[in-house]
């Protein structure tokens, strides 16, 4: 069995001791507690702060926590595309499939067909996109990407990423929580739970959405936190309006009012909990005092009237295009700035069955200016130093046709399957090893035949970077250590700078 890891170990260790308890026989009760978080904020906390994070204290999402060793990231941005984009479209070139496109795919790719939605009849499907080299490094972008393709030399570009799934919700669910079942801890919760937050007026981690999520298969089973305390879920954001519904007090009710309000309902809650000792009811407790402190954070955020009209226009916010996911990217920058430690930025659909060559235009149109402008954007203000940066879907698209609508091998109505066995993720930041690809498939670009990386792979590599042994991260539930990566995962050193 994995051994405990340091951050549980205390919660194995420990009689469970009642809130109440606590306050009873603590002799400095609050007291000490808030001249701990005070030393802690002034660089003083190694004698005082808590360094373990247990089920006990789920307040400690607002505590910085320390990691297993020093991080070379301490942040993470993670745009995640849904659906699957066209990997052979987009990053890998594979001019052997020109010669063969129109023609049977060759019996010895089609070994693995079981995990396929494709049973047999296939034909090649070479790209039609003209492939460009970027950069010092030479690294091939399609013209689909003309402004990642300007970052060359800031990204990692893995092209031998594989799954175990290629259905979207599994795949989406193994990308994010490390597990296809549903009731997980995702990425951002284990992160969060690892590391606490930097910020004490925003939450720790924040999930933005372009097209209100629209085609995310696995919903918001991607950003929960599963059996972890539920302060650790993903708070999502809105792209319009208020960035979270309610947040604003109601008309008449002034800060004095709220505040004595929220005061009783605090004084309610607690005693509810040491009653029962239900940490849910202390996530409670903490969700309602975050909320009263984002009331006066959140609106300053989602004020862009501060940036400068250079900025505003490289992230495209002034275009109707990638206004969307343009914000959302400008956001995530303005977040890390405050602390945040993990934002999640989802993008779909890139579920290209049909018709791929128009849907692949769209989607790049609409994230590839904001997404080459955020990385720029990090490195001028020095934060792509510390901040780690995730460009992925759950899985690629297939090197043959797959024609749902008209007929024959119409370019216009054609499409690609799902892929699992070999596609393309980007990072960027903080511990990545950047001016570097990674991995090859083969020359129909089928599987992963150098360095192949699993999902588990690159979740320890990511924890890596944030100072977070994989191994070690675990979450003790019913009867069992739970970790993000399962019993799997490596570093892959190869990532690493």
């Amino acid at each position: 069995m994995t051994p405990i890891s340091d951050f549980n170990r205390a919660a194995h260790a420990t009689p469970c001791t009642s809130r109440r308890s606590f306050l009873t026989t603590s002799a400095y009760g609050f007291g000490g507690m808030a001249l701990a978080s005070l030393l802690a904020k002034d660089g003083y906390s190694a004698e005082i702060a808590n360094p373990v994070q247990s089920s006990s204290n789920p307040l400690s999402v607002q505590q910085v926590q320390p990691p297993h060793f020093a991080p070379r990231a301490k942040k993470v941005i993670f745009l995640f595309m849904g659906g699957g984009p066209s990997q052979l479209d987009l990053f890998d070139p594979k001019p052997e499939m020109q010669r063969l496109h129109g023609q049977p795919v060759p019996e010895s790719f089609l070994k693995t067909l079981a995990d396929s939605v494709i049973k047999g009849g296939a034909s090649v499907m070479a790209s039609p996109r003209k492939f460009t080299r970027h950069g010092e490094s030479g690294m091939e972008f399609s013209d689909f990407l003309p402004y990642l393709g300007t970052c060359a030399d800031d990204l990692c570009m893995v092209r031998s990423m594989f799954t175990t799934t290629s259905n979207h919700d599994p795949g989406q669910l193994l990308f994010q929580c490390g597990t296809t079942q549903f009731g997980h801890p995702c990425m951002g919760s284990w992160v969060t739970w690892g590391l606490g937050s930097e910020s004490e007026n925003l939450p720790g981690f924040v999930v933005l959405l372009s097209n209100s999520g629209k085609g995310l298969d696995a919903g918001s089973a991607a950003w929960s936190s599963g059996f972890l305390p539920s302060n650790y879920r993903g708070v999502t954001f809105r792209g319009q309006g208020s960035p979270i519904l309610h947040l604003e007090s109601p008309p008449g009710v002034d800060a004095r009012l709220q505040r004595a309000r929220l005061d009783t309902l605090r004084e309610l809650n607690a005693g509810r909990s040491a009653i029962t000792g239900d940490p849910e009811i202390e996530s409670r407790i903490a969700a309602y005092e975050l909320a009263y402190r984002m009331q006066i954070a959140a609106p300053e955020l989602v004020d862009l009237s501060g940036e400068t009209a250079a900025t505003l226009d490289a992230y495209g916010v002034n275009q109707e295009t990638t206004r969307g996911f343009g914000t959302n990217c400008l956001l995530a920058r303005r977040m890390i700035e405050r602390g945040v430690r993990f934002v999640q930025l989802y993008h779909t659909t890139w579920d290209d069955h049909s018709e791929l060559n128009k849907n692949l235009s769209i989607n790049t149109k609409m994230t590839d200016q904001p997404a080459a402008a955020l990385i720029k954007d990090l490195k001028q203000r020095g934060l792509l130093e510390d901040t780690l940066v995730i460009w992925a879907g759950e899985f690629g698209r297939t090197p043959m046709y797959e024609v749902r609508r008209g007929p024959g091998t119409d370019p216009e109505r054609a499409g690609r399957d799902h892929h699992p066995f070999g596609f393309t993720v980007l990072l960027a930041g903080g511990g990545i090893r950047t001016g570097q690809i990674v991995g090859r498939t083969d020359e129909l670009g089928y599987h992963a035949v150098e360095d192949p990386i699993h999902v588990h792979d690159l979740q320890a590599t990511i924890l890596h970077c944030l100072g977070l042994d994989h191994s070690r991260l675990t979450f003790r539930h019913q009867g069992r250590d739970f970790r993000l990566t399962d019993v799997a995962g490596n570093v892959q050193q190869k990532l690493l700078a």
